[in-house]
């Protein structure tokens, strides 16, 4: 079984219908960052040429060095059969170092944290637009509702919704050129701000000047969703769509700029505007405009929030967090719901807006978590570019130039800490804490799993499956096993066939899941170990996988009964004689962790914490999506290590 339908993704072409789709589905966060990034610039200083085009100047070359040169050129490079990401990018180097799993782990959950802010900051940019036309408008309520709206609908899939962002982005990007371009043609000379010395002049002479990087950085941090969808769009539409883009930011950039030259020596506040892009717009569009703006927020949300899920679902199939219930709402490639995520993003993202309540407060805690996902993606593809045989002096000058400017900006950002960058790291922390459990768990858990020769039981499973003094447990017993070496078995397994309550059977299944580094891989090999009585299959899927094992196992039933392989007919004489099948019967071990255990402290912690969080995860059998069929659960200690032997003194 090697239906990998999603082939032809991979290679998608470049076509209008997949430009309007990257439009859509990518720049969300990247496109609405004019909304805040000059006005955080500026901030409350009176408006001055340095600031200004210094200001503008960093905004080009931070676009161009940042987004153009390391994403959308080099790092779009490194899909994994047409997936991108941090954890597509991991699963293509992991071989590579055993500690590359530290970057990977903090880069995921940096991202996630940042999840949590940019729907925030987006809408709240865009409604208190409304504020220019009555400043008693209470903003704080609209945003919150915009919110809670947008994450009821994820459970639906955005199936409906998504082919309506193409086009609605499409107008948000002319309206942003248009605006820039009327602004441009009244103060011309802003457009020397593409030369990158007021840049250098702006960071190095102007006073406080390099720790603007962390208001500058706002027009980046949505490099990294390029990459996250890469497996959405495909490569040539992303790169043809971000020429559009990049030139469509640009002009609203330099638009902002033109039309704050207009007011020199000036505050923001005393404008009757704090944000110089709604400055850009007449009287009679604002109201057009701030509509746009909203919906165009909206999209940017809504890009993020899939990405998290996306994220969410790789890092299960990589043992890096619990397995929480999956849902896949639609029919459409890589398209997931997942509801325990969709409610802490939507908790955390009113928490943000009742905590910072307006988005220039915002804007002081928005960015540090994103400078720490573009320096471990940085760390990971420099291995990927070790794979590829890159010159050694290439990856040297890769590294130099994207450490030194993700290292400033990082630096820049930590200023943002106290004023609420906090908020973002505590959040990652707790993820990567999460991620570090869940991982370190599964590891002490495989060393410690006691495995046993199956060739070994054979004889007596046959045996056991012809004594008729005991009753039959199931016509057909399916086990899922952990054991990787398809010659071997957990010993509980054993335990529970033979000891338990012996589980006589008519035919022994032994199912093997093994999760590989190619995302849409769907295969199986089969081992039959006594002809009638005993097969092994392992399937091999790709960690973008919905495990349907359920499903699968049925498929490959049908092939072997197909090809002769084995015979499914009950044995019952009775309902041999109509050829009817028996029935499927699956025990799914779970393991609890023993009383009988004598830990090291820091394991002890690791495993309580992981059992502790398991309490509120998805069962095995419904993981492996078995919860139509016949499945017993069966309770096993994880004896790790047996306690002091227990010296009694019998007396009479």
């Amino acid at each position: 079984m090697n239906t990998n339908n999603h082939s032809q993704s991979h290679s998608q072409g470049v076509s209008g219908a997949g430009l309007l789709i990257a439009l859509g589905i990518i720049y969300g966060d990247i496109g609405t960052s004019p909304l805040y990034v000059m006005k955080a610039i500026i901030g409350s200083t009176p408006i001055n040429a340095t600031l200004v085009y210094g200001g503008i100047s960093c905004v080009v070359w931070t676009l161009t060095l940042q987004t153009t040169i390391k994403y959308v050129i080099l790092t779009l490079q490194a899909d994994n059969k047409g997936e991108g990401g941090i954890f597509s990018l991991y699963a293509l180097v992991r071989r590579k170092a055993k500690w590359l799993t530290i970057p990977a782990m903090l880069g995921g959950s940096a991202l996630l944290a940042d999840g949590v802010i940019t729907p925030p900051i987006s809408v709240s940019s865009a409604v208190e637009g409304l504020l220019l036309l009555n400043p008693n408008i209470p903003t704080v309520p609209i945003v919150i509702s915009i919110l809670v709206i947008l994450f009821l609908l994820q459970s639906f899939g955005t199936q409906i919704v998504g082919k309506a962002f193409g086009p609605v982005m499409f107008i948000w990007f002319s309206m942003l050129a248009t605006l820039g371009v009327l602004s441009v043609l009244e103060h011309p000379e802003i457009l020397k701000s593409l030369n990158p010395y007021y840049a250098y002049d702006l960071l190095v002479n102007y006073p406080g000047g390099f720790w603007l990087l962390g208001a500058v950085f706002l027009c980046t941090t949505g490099a990294e969703a390029l990459y996250s969808d890469l497996g959405h769009c495909g490569k040539g539409n992303i790169r043809i769509s971000w020429v559009f883009v990049k030139t469509c930011l640009l002009l609203n950039y330099f638009g902002q700029g033109a039309w704050l030259m207009q007011f020199e020596g000036k505050e923001l506040v005393s404008l009757g505007t704090t944000n110089p892009f709604y400055g850009l717009m007449p009287d009679w569009f604002l109201l057009i405009g701030i509509i746009i703006a909203t919906i165009a927020a909206v999209i940017a949300s809504q890009a993020l929030i899939t990405g998290s899920f996306t994220l969410i679902g790789e890092a299960i199939r990589l043992n890096m967090w619990p397995k929480v219930r999956l849902i896949y709402p639609t029919n459409v490639k890589g398209q997931l719901y997942v509801p325990s995520m969709n409610w802490l993003l939507l908790l955390g993202c009113v928490g943000v807006v009742l905590y910072f309540r307006e988005s220039a407060n915002m804007e002081a805690a928005y960015g540090l978590a994103i400078t720490v996902t573009m320096l471990m993606t940085t760390t990971l593809l420099s291995y990927y570019l070790i794979i590829k045989k890159v010159a050694k002096v290439g990856i040297f000058l890769f590294l130099v130039v994207y450490l030194s400017i993700e290292g400033s900006f990082l630096l820049a950002n930590l200023i943002k800490f106290p004023h609420g960058g906090w908020v973002t790291l505590l959040i990652g922390f707790l993820l990567i804490s999460v991620m570090y459990i869940w991982l370190r768990a599964f590891y002490i858990k495989r060393r410690l799993t006691e495995n046993v020769s199956l060739k070994e039981y054979v004889p007596a499973l046959r045996e056991l499956s012809e004594d008729e003094t005991i009753p039959k447990y199931a016509t057909h017993l399916v086990f899922m096993t952990s054991a990787e070496r398809t010659t071997e078995i957990e010993s509980k397994i054993i335990y529970s066939i033979f000891q338990k309550r012996p589980k006589r059977a008519d035919i022994y299944w032994f199912i093997h899941v093994n999760t590989v580094d190619d995302p849409y891989t769907m295969e199986y090999k089969v081992k039959v170990l006594a002809s009638q009585d005993v097969v092994r299959i392992d399937f091999n899927l790709g960690f973008r996988v919905e495990q349907r094992i359920n499903l699968f196992f049925r498929k490959v039933v049908e092939d072997l009964v197909k090809n002769k392989e084995v015979d499914i007919t009950s044995r019952y004489s009775s309902l041999n004689k109509q050829n009817l099948i028996g029935d499927f019967r699956f025990v799914v071990l779970e393991k609890f962790l023993s009383y009988e255990n004598d830990l090291p402290f820091w394991e002890n912690t690791i495993m309580q914490s992981y059992f502790n969080i398991k309490q509120f995860t998805t069962s095995e059998g419904k993981w492996f999506g078995l919860d139509t069929s016949s499945v017993k659960i069966e309770k096993v200690p994880l004896i790790i290590k047996p306690a002091r032997e227990v010296e009694l003194k019998r007396i009479k």
